[in-house]
């Protein structure tokens, strides 16, 4: 009886830590090159005495969903969408490298070039700045020029691209991937950019609504296990008492 009722309580937990997870994947349907985060259930037997025959349910997070999503062309000569795998490098508040793959870019009131949340975009040598006033264009290979009023292009920089493996990347709180040993990616020559435009969300709001349902029913059935387990308890309490 105790067994149902664990792994039933367990289960209920994880589905509702599930259902937290696909609404935040619904919430940022719309959030440029956001990857949807992805979770797993798995039993794990406990460890200890006497209690060889019971196990809970355990979320496994196994990460992100690395697929691209769909480009649009946006005209804007800030706007850069990743072509296939890839991820653009800025430069966190702590010093340390952050990884996004959102490419809407912004030029800071100090004519620094930023990215997602303010943050100062990593060039090869530093962080990028800009001249007043100069026409901007970014290449696919992420280099950075200028050109004034007179038709005189400059290079400003070129952006950090990386293309480090997936299984390296973990997503942090405030939304970016970094590196799950702390240290920075090696820069890919190789990734490319696709100027005047942005990459969607990958997550599938028709696939994330269907699993929102099923996540409901599976917490009702783990609602109904327990139930079932407390008529039981009572049940056998009545047969128990009838005994001289």
């Amino acid at each position: 009886m105790d067994r149902m009722i664990y792994i039933a309580m367990t289960g209920a937990r994880q589905v509702m830590e599930q259902q937290a997870t696909t609404s935040h994947n619904l919430a940022n349907l719309n959030t440029t090159g956001f990857r949807a985060q992805v979770d797993s259930f798995r039993a794990v037997p406990i460890q200890g005495p006497s209690m060889q025959t019971r196990a809970y349910v355990l979320d496994a997070t196994t990460g992100a969903d690395f697929a691209q999503g769909a480009v649009h062309e946006t005209g804007n000569p800030l706007d850069v969408a990743l072509k296939g795998e890839g991820w653009i490098a800025l430069q966190a508040a702590d010093g340390s490298e952050v990884y996004t793959r959102n490419g809407e870019l912004h030029v800071s009131d100090s004519g620094v070039l930023t990215g997602q949340g303010g943050l100062a975009v990593a060039g090869d040598g530093g962080s990028i700045s800009l001249p007043p006033d100069g026409r901007i264009a970014i290449a696919s290979d992420g280099t950075v020029s200028s050109k004034d009023a007179r038709g005189v292009s400059t290079v400003a920089g070129r952006l950090r691209l990386v293309n480090p493996p997936p299984d390296d990347l973990q997503r942090s709180d405030d939304g970016f991937f970094r590196m799950r040993d702390g240290q920075p990616a090696q820069a890919d020559a190789d990734v490319r950019l696709t100027p005047g435009s942005l990459e969607n969300s990958n997550v599938n709001a028709i696939d994330a609504m269907v699993n929102l349902i099923a996540l409901s029913r599976a917490f009702e059935m783990q609602m109904s296990l327990l139930k079932n387990a407390e008529s039981n308890e009572a049940k056998a309490s009545q047969i128990l008492s009838m005994n001289p």
